[in-house]
């Protein structure tokens, strides 16, 4: 399972890109006041706003196809503290039972 993360105290600040099919999970902790974004991207680098955040989070989604994504803190969305934030996902189907 592909697993990315991040620990932002800076504009323009993203995790790694990773590959993602069916469900991921996001997580967002720490103490800040910034914007946290989720992006999405068919090719891996035209990148598409998905989600923000403004305050922790524990979400959950799902892709029916393979795109990659990506968390961070876009340009001026910073303003102070650490944001530390993961999306764990799928690179494959899941099996199913």
């Amino acid at each position: 399972m592909p697993k990315t993360s991040v620990s932002a105290a800076a504009e323009n600040t993203w995790s790694d890109a990773i590959q993602v099919v069916g469900s991921f999970n996001l997580s967002i902790s720490g103490t800040f006041s910034a914007t946290v974004t989720v992006q999405r991207s068919e090719d891996g680098s035209t990148w598409r706003n998905v989600d923000t955040w403004t305050a922790p989070a524990e979400e959950v989604g799902y892709d029916p196809i393979l795109n990659y994504y990506r968390v961070g803190v876009p340009i001026g969305g910073y303003t102070s503290g650490n944001v530390v934030a993961s999306i764990n996902g799928y690179n494959v189907w899941p099996n199913r039972m």
